[in-house]
């Protein structure tokens, strides 16, 4: 994944070293906004006095019938508006599409296709995209939901998914990126802290409950003919340890406490479940 911009240097030349100088060494003026960011996807720096945007609109992206991810609201309302998986610990989806022996940088925009394959994974995503939509400042999975166990994880991620044939600069086809699904971010929250840190609360086995959470400020552009995807799955190893699908303290758990969960996801008229965005509107500043 490119970013065509020598970030690092960037941020040390025109944002580290001015504060430091005016900071540290009563050096120089400091003019540098509230919010100096760079915006992923258009790959270019952006600045704003207050963040998020003050022109962010927030906006929910609603889990759809047949895989299918919008703005709107769903429609349906009746008993099987949901989709199901099973969750194996034995068998966790993997955090990368390769064997790596330490943590890597790169998970942090790498290819989902290999989770999204996988029958314990749920994947929704828009039509291809008719303009550019860029979201700004923090995400906020809301699922209504359900388990089998008293006890699971809730893995939520974004993804830019990119056309099958995707040009480079020069306007050649670029067969490495085309059909890509790109990271952009993912969030673990364990289910028995949905309502508190302090107080941990067992699910009560297949009753639908609200499954609620903020992941990390994102400024991303997803472009036009690109898709927004989401993935929810239960588990996603080494990146998180396993939940043994039990409420109880899990660095405690045997081999024995180790369960297959069935995970349910509505998307009902009544038991909507959703990503909350933020979306700047073209041309905000």
């Amino acid at each position: 994944v490119r970013f065509d911009d020598k970030t690092s240097p960037f941020f040390q030349a025109h944002i580290e070293l001015v504060f430091f100088n005016h900071f540290l060494k009563d050096r120089g003026e400091y003019d540098l906004p509230e919010a100096y960011v760079f915006e992923t996807g258009t790959n270019q720096w952006r600045k704003f006095d207050v963040w998020p945007p003050r022109q962010t609109v927030t906006k929910s992206l609603y889990l759809q019938a047949g895989g299918k991810l919008s703005f709107e609201p769903p429609a349906g309302d009746g008993a099987a508006d949901f989709d199901e998986y099973v969750s194996d610990p034995r068998k966790p989806v993997p955090f990368v599409p390769y064997i790596a022996p330490t943590m890597p940088v790169e998970y942090m925009v790498d290819d989902q296709r290999m989770a999204g394959r996988r029958p314990d994974v749920l994947v929704y995503q828009t039509e291809p995209l008719e303009e550019d939509v860029t979201l700004a400042g923090p995400i906020t999975p809301s699922l209504q939901a359900s388990t089998t166990g008293t006890d699971c994880d809730w893995i939520v991620k974004l993804i830019d998914v990119y056309p099958d044939r995707y040009p480079d600069k020069e306007g050649k086809t670029d067969n490495t990126l085309g059909g890509m699904q790109q990271l952009v971010r993912g969030e673990i929250l364990r289910g028995k802290f949905r309502n508190s840190l302090e107080k941990p609360e067992p699910f009560e086995p297949g009753k639908p409950t609200k499954v609620e959470f903020t992941v990390s400020d994102i400024f991303h552009t997803f472009r036009r003919g690109h898709r927004i995807m989401v993935q929810i799955e239960s588990t996603w190893f080494p990146f998180a340890d396993i939940n043994p699908g039990k409420f109880m303290d899990i660095y405690s758990a045997t081999e024995a406490d180790f369960q297959k969960t069935t995970q349910r996801v509505y998307h009902s008229k009544s038991l909507a479940s959703a990503v909350k965005v933020g979306v700047l509107p073209p041309g905000a500043d």
